[in-house]
């Protein structure tokens, strides 16, 4: 089985721990070279110790989440015999406490508007891709978080 690896690197720099007045800001370097700045999320952590322009762990699981349906849907869309032009999904989490009373990514909304070429599904069969591709997820599958697949936003 693969094995991935992601280095996830902080330093204090001029902050202070026992004060709690230091930045959250870190890096995310993946296997393949690429870094991503991080930081935890300002609704959690209040500026200026939280850097708001990069990623925080939350919306780095609704990306995951999201990315791998997508991924696991192309796969079954093609499967089926069916071409996808382009998909976009506008998803969301939602931070709340869980039945153990700690919080949690409890809900995360996928709003995916998918553009097919040539053969379009009727409505059954773009639930059943979506079913697929949701029992296929990786990510899907590692968490006891709800995941639901909406349409887009207007």
């Amino acid at each position: 089985m693969p094995v991935h690896k992601v280095t996830v690197a902080w330093e204090i720099g001029t902050g202070d721990m026992p004060a709690k007045k230091y930045s959250r800001a870190h890096t995310w370097e993946f296997d393949g070279g690429t870094v991503v700045p991080a930081s935890s999320s300002p609704h959690v952590v209040p500026k200026p110790w939280s850097e708001e322009k990069a990623v925080d762990p939350e919306e780095a699981l609704i990306a995951a989440a999201s990315s791998c349906h997508m991924l696991s849907f192309l796969w079954a869309a093609a499967l089926a015999g069916f071409s996808v032009a382009s998909y976009h999904d506008a998803a969301e989490g939602t931070l709340a406490k869980n039945a153990a009373g700690r919080y949690a990514i409890t809900r995360i909304v996928l709003r995916p508007k998918i553009v097919f070429t040539g053969k379009q599904p009727n409505a059954a069969e773009l639930d059943k891709l979506h079913h697929q591709a949701h029992n296929e997820c990786f990510i899907a599958n590692s968490l006891n978080t709800e995941i639901v697949v909406e349409p887009p936003l207007a």
